[in-house]
């Protein structure tokens, strides 16, 4: 892509209203536009990176046996009702219409979910299944702040899985959705730590994936001797370690990025969601849902990788794998560099604005793409160009006809 034809302009002044790291650096660097408080719009910059992250969480939601579905945003007011969190869910945006109908802008869809699967679901041989959506949700969120990290409007990936028992749900939590997500936090460059959190009406315990980031709004108490956490709602001093019983703990401000629960009855009994049993009994289904809050975690890896010059965006979500910087006396060669590059299969930000070198070189350290290769009558001379990784301090000279190789590998 052009720099000079794309959508994105980057900017040296920070949002006014919000100090946190992801909203000044996605901001600046042209990623997302605040709309109002907690809610984002996706430039093309910030809209390839949240790609890339939901791709990641699709393709293990796929290898776990998740079936993708869509789900509406509009909710009709019967089924939270059903519930009874229509009244009991404070963060519920209502929708009058002018018809006099009134709507909920979905939160989380187990509203949704659990009516949906009344047809499909009959016998225990229609048993287990999970289906999943990636989608945009809503909260009236009263403090609405942080960047990504606390939004009205956001995306979430929400997996809903049925069962015959809940002998069955334990199995799958354990041996299916666990494994998932430690595979997609892994992909991701993340250390999303196991927590142990309040399981609220569902169950004893619930478990949060979180993130230590300086930024962080919960406190969470990590195991020294096996990383397990507990959230502070659930912690007591002296508390033995679920996972290797020992009490060494210690204090830590971190972002929630994923969470599970083992709903059991609690929605499928409202919505009288049943199957035949292989006795011919009729038995409640029993649910379990998977939350990982896509955008959010696109703030959290900003917060997490970053220096004081921009973002360094790990390889597996960087909107593209190379910044190429054309300087005076390069232009030609950077041209015929960017269409092999292109057709080498390598994503390429070609900067080819008439611009200093300063101002190219600010804003690729503010963009952080994984490598910066810079073009100009120098290296033109040498038959080469300089190659940086955003992460390193050294440049180093790579001959033209070996970069793309090297770049793929």
């Amino acid at each position: 892509m052009r720099q000079s034809k794309y959508f994105l302009k980057t900017s040296k002044t920070t949002p006014a209203d919000d100090v946190s790291v992801n909203a000044k650096l996605l901001e600046q660097g042209g990623f997302v536009q605040k709309a109002l408080a907690g809610v984002y719009s996706y430039l093309p910059l910030g809209w390839r990176v949240l790609k890339k992250i939901e791709a990641i969480v699709r393709e293990e939601m796929d290898a776990a046996g998740g079936q993708e579905v869509f789900m509406p945003s509009l909710h009709p007011k019967a089924n939270w009702e059903a519930t009874g969190r229509w009244q009991g869910l404070d963060v519920l945006f209502k929708v009058k219409s002018q018809h006099g109908n009134e709507y909920a802008l979905g939160p989380t869809h187990e509203e949704i979910v659990t009516p949906m699967a009344i047809p499909v679901i009959n016998s225990y041989k229609d048993l287990p299944l999970a289906v999943y959506q990636i989608q945009t949700k809503f909260r009236d969120e009263p403090r609405a702040k942080s960047g990504l990290l606390r939004g009205r409007e956001f995306r979430m990936k929400d997996l809903y899985s049925f069962h015959a028992s809940s002998e069955d749900l334990e199995k799958y939590y354990n041996e299916v959705a666990i494994p998932a997500y430690e595979k997609i936090f892994q992909r991701l460059g993340l250390n999303a730590l196991f927590t142990e959190a309040s399981g609220g009406t569902f169950s004893k315990f619930s478990h949060e994936y979180q993130v230590e980031i300086e930024s962080g709004e919960d406190v969470i108490y990590i195991c020294e001797k096996c990383g397990m956490a507990k959230n502070k709602e659930v912690f007591e001093d002296g508390a033995e370690c679920t996972k290797c019983g020992k009490t060494s703990w210690r204090e830590a401000k971190a972002s929630e990025v994923g969470n599970i629960f083992m709903l059991q009855e609690k929605y499928s009994k409202p919505f009288n969601l049943q199957f035949t049993d292989s006795d011919g009994s009729k038995k409640t289904v029993i649910m379990g849902c998977y939350g990982i809050g896509t955008s959010r975690l696109m703030g959290v890896i900003v917060e997490k990788f970053h220096d004081d010059k921009g973002i360094i965006w790990p390889a597996a979500v960087a909107p593209f794998k190379v910044h190429l910087i054309s300087l005076k006396g390069g232009e030609e060669t950077a041209e015929n560099l960017y269409q092999d590059l292109l057709n080498s299969g390598v994503e390429v930000l070609y900067d080819d604005r008439d611009l200093s070198a300063g101002s190219k070189f600010a804003d690729a350290d503010l963009i952080g793409l994984p490598y910066r290769v810079v073009v100009s009558a120098k290296t033109v001379a040498q038959e080469s160009v300089e190659l940086k990784e955003r992460a390193g301090q050294e440049s180093q000279l790579v001959k033209i006809n070996e970069l793309a190789d090297k770049l793929k590998n």
